[in-house]
């Protein structure tokens, strides 16, 4: 087998690979056709084993591979690609998903950047409420899983608007005993938007708050047009929070949702929201909180208003129509 997969190659008597998506130094992401089920597109990642590693080191990968992969065949969610199968031929393990049509986030950077413009709070905020419920959804699973590599070009925007989190190369499962926590299809996560726990390797300690930092560092990739410093470089330098102002760059943001991503950009997780949820309920606001003053804050109503736009346009539209046939009687 050559080291890239041409187009036409079957895999399992099922798979036609058409064209390579991407390629990376573990493997590849590949579109492809799925030959049971007619006009079905499929993903299909490639993990390559290390070629210096030993032969029980590559049996404890791929046993590894098998078990992992079983678990992410479990998992469901709108905001997640289906993993509908997984095998191994000759020493390379394949995961099979659905292909997710659509712009990832990273053209979407590119092509406002170059118009010298900025990508609305709202829609970023409606992405980011999307990503945070599948983020939610993935660390209460038994065991809870991590993405462990969230980042604008693993974000794909659908034609019909749905964000999918796409990529799940970092994954990873957290065993209650911390000993027998295992990373799915091995790797690093890209620097610039890791937590300082993932640089370097991976210690083990990493949790629900690792993804919310790399959350928080394409949440302000998208707002200001480029990523924050890298982790290790603030942890060296001593950079405080004044070098990640996001209303410095994108005036229109709300300081709430500057002060919800600066939270979650905390070196250490202790200086993080303690899980997703919580983060969630920070940029957006919970609901149940009331002011001082006993009223919602604004940038709750905002939210509230912006949540049910659709809504709220329609029970205008009724109103001027209802109004309408009134005078016209």
């Amino acid at each position: 087998m050559s080291e890239i997969l041409t187009p036409g190659t079957i895999l399992r008597d099922r798979y036609q690979i058409i064209d390579l998506v991407g390629q990376g130094g573990m493997g590849a992401i590949y579109k492809a056709e799925d030959d049971r089920l007619v006009g079905r597109l499929c993903a299909i990642k490639e993990v390559i084993p290390n070629p210096s590693a030993t032969k029980a080191y590559q049996e404890q990968s791929q046993a590894a591979f098998q078990r992992e992969a079983s678990v992410l065949a479990r998992l469901d969610h709108i905001n997640l690609p289906k993993v509908s199968d997984f095998f191994s031929v000759d020493e390379r393990d394949y995961l099979v998903m659905d292909f997710v049509p659509g712009q990832d986030l990273r053209e979407i950077i590119e092509n406002t950047r170059y118009k010298n413009d900025f990508i609305p709070e709202e829609d970023v905020l409606t992405w980011a409420e999307q990503l945070l419920d599948a983020l939610a959804y993935l660390h209460q699973q038994d065991p809870p899983v991590l993405h462990r590599d969230i980042k604008p070009s693993n974000i794909k925007l659908t034609p019909n608007g749905i964000i999918k989190l796409v990529d799940f190369g970092l994954v990873k499962l957290l065993a209650t005993d911390d000993d027998k926590t295992v990373t799915v299809l091995q790797g690093r996560a890209t620097v610039q938007y890791a937590p300082l726990e993932q640089i370097g390797g991976d210690s083990g300690h990493a949790d629900g708050r690792a993804d919310a930092y790399s959350l928080s560092a394409t949440l302000y990739h998208l707002l200001t047009n480029f990523p924050p410093p890298d982790a290790k470089t603030r942890y060296i330098k001593g950079k405080n929070q004044d070098l990640l102002a996001i209303r410095a760059v994108n005036s229109s943001v709300s300081s709430n949702t500057e002060n919800a991503i600066i939270h979650a950009l905390g070196l250490h997780p202790e200086d993080r929201p303690e899980d997703v949820i919580a983060f969630k309920k920070e940029l957006f606001g919970d609901p149940s909180d009331i002011s001082s003053n006993g009223k919602t804050s604004f940038t709750n109503w905002r939210m509230v208003f912006w949540r049910n736009r659709m809504l709220l346009a329609f029970v205008v539209l009724l109103f001027v129509v209802s109004v309408s046939l009134t005078f016209a009687y």
